[in-house]
């Protein structure tokens, strides 16, 4: 066996057709050297998974049932920003925000000037609109 002779199939069939000549399509234009190497990029066979591990690895916080001493200074807080209510004080709230992805959330501050303390629906109304439940409140600074 010399060493020009074809050893597999594959080679076999390839030796075949190696010196051809490259068949043109009549009816279409050839393809351009870019389009050609479009079709093997590279793909995601699995579309989502970078996603799903990233979720995985965000990290949440729990959320923080204040003590009976800080929830009496939370509503002493509220029942004078009630009091405050025709010259709003600017507050700084400190307030839980549930993920809805995953458990947990976390903790943000808000800054704005008190509108209302709605204490039938349970949240705090500050000017530009924005509700925060009174339930999510662990801090007000004013």
């Amino acid at each position: 066996m010399s060493s020009k002779e074809p050893r597999t199939p594959a080679e076999v069939l390839y030796a075949d057709i190696i010196d051809l000549p490259r068949p043109l399509s009549p009816h279409h234009r050839p393809m351009s050297n870019y389009s050609r190497a479009a079709q093997f990029a590279s793909f995601d066979a699995l579309t989502g998974f970078g996603d799903a591990v990233d979720e995985t690895a965000r990290l949440t916080d729990k959320r923080i049932v204040p003590a009976e001493d800080k929830k009496q200074m939370l509503d002493e807080i509220l029942h004078l920003l009630l009091d405050m209510a025709d010259n709003p004080p600017c507050v700084r709230i400190t307030r839980f925000l549930q993920d809805f992805r995953k458990e947990g959330g976390a903790y943000v501050t808000v800054t704005g000037r008190v509108a209302d303390v709605d204490t039938f629906a349970g949240c705090v109304v500050l000017t530009d609109k924005r509700r925060i439940p009174i339930e999510d409140i662990l801090e007000i600074e004013m």
